[in-house]
């Protein structure tokens, strides 16, 4: 009998604007959160596993695991592809108010 081995994927300061988009998309993909956390920005030393009161100052760090390490890949593959569409999306609506100033 084969004995399984969980995998593990960190990903760091996740915008707050997609984290639960991160979450259905690991459900979705058999991977599990093992640890979410808020870490200040300002000092290292405070780290919450909830949400604090004024998350303001905090990143959001999340920790996945899966029995296939294939699950994680694509878990990071598809996080970096919604980072790359919308970091698209913003420089096309920047070019697009760049054009109505300057005519």
């Amino acid at each position: 009998m084969k004995k399984f081995q969980n995998k593990y994927l960190e990903i760091k300061n996740i915008n707050r604007d997609i984290v639960d988009w991160v979450e259905n998309i690991a459900e979705e993909n058999n991977c599990r959160i093992e640890r979410k956390e808020w870490k200040s920005k300002y000092n290292s030393y405070v780290v919450y596993d909830y949400e604090p009161f004024c998350s303001e100052g905090f990143e959001i760090n999340m920790l996945f695991s899966s029995f296939d390490i294939s699950y994680l890949n694509f878990l990071k593959y598809l996080y970096n592809e919604k980072l790359n569409t919308i970091e698209y999306l913003n420089n096309c609506i920047k070019r697009s108010q760049i054009k109505n100033y300057s005519i």
